[in-house]
């Protein structure tokens, strides 16, 4: 029998950030029918390990069952609850670039629970088009069409000059939570959440890691040994 207890508030972050990690996950599996999974398939397919994958659900008081493993469709629930997933967040994205546009066109936000409800730029000739069914209005317009469309979450995908600025108007509408694309550090209360997705960083970082593999088939200064 699944066994469930009350969910703890207090989920280290680190067990937040992995658990869209298993939601991926599990929903594949879903996908392809798969009705039970064991800790250590889920983990594999998760990319952890499973003794950390076990310690993560039991902060929401799943446990499995001994001998079967986890119930794919009701972990799904338990972590789409968990991550706030069983509703729907609208969300307006702030700068139509092509980034912006990008985004706006990505299928996969309704089925995660998310909406997009808006599409805002200052360009004059991106103001007015029409982008996924949406029509792009003028960033003037931004505390309004926060209020009017119930948006939770905005996403930043606007060049680093106008983030702070834009960043600071959009917490006076209300907004709580910010999705940053913009390649700077803003500032914002402790009440706001920003989460910074930087492209090039992460880039750079796979280059620093293919640096390392080719001095170490080269023999190069990975080989000398460190003496402090």
């Amino acid at each position: 029998m699944r066994q469930s207890q009350p969910r703890d508030r207090g989920i280290p972050e680190a067990t937040v950030a992995r658990l869209p990690l298993y939601l991926r996950a599990l929903n594949g599996m879903a996908e392809r029918g798969v009705a039970t999974v064991s800790s250590e398939d889920l983990a594999t397919a998760a990319g952890v390990n499973s003794a950390k994958l076990r310690k993560d659900l039991s902060h929401l008081g799943s446990y499995g069952t001994r001998g079967v493993g986890y119930d794919v469709e009701y972990l799904v629930y338990q972590i789409s609850r968990e991550l706030g997933l069983t509703q729907d967040w609208a969300v307006a994205i702030v700068g139509v670039g092509n980034l912006g546009r990008a985004l706006a066109n990505y299928g996969g936000f309704v089925s995660r629970g998310f909406r997009v409800a808006a599409l805002l730029d200052a360009d004059p000739e991106i103001v007015g088009d029409d982008i996924a069914g949406l029509n792009v209005e003028h960033i003037d317009e931004l505390e309004a069409v926060i209020k009017r469309r119930g948006v939770s979450i905005v996403v930043l995908a606007t060049p680093a000059a106008a983030a702070q600025e834009l960043c600071d108007r959009v917490i006076a509408a209300g907004v709580t939570s910010i999705l940053n694309f913009a390649p700077v550090v803003l500032s914002v209360p402790d009440t706001v959440d920003v989460r910074k997705v930087d492209l090039s960083i992460e880039l750079q970082i796979l280059a620093f890691h293919e640096q390392r593999k080719t001095d170490r088939m080269s023999g190069g200064p990975l080989m000398a040994v460190d003496s402090q």
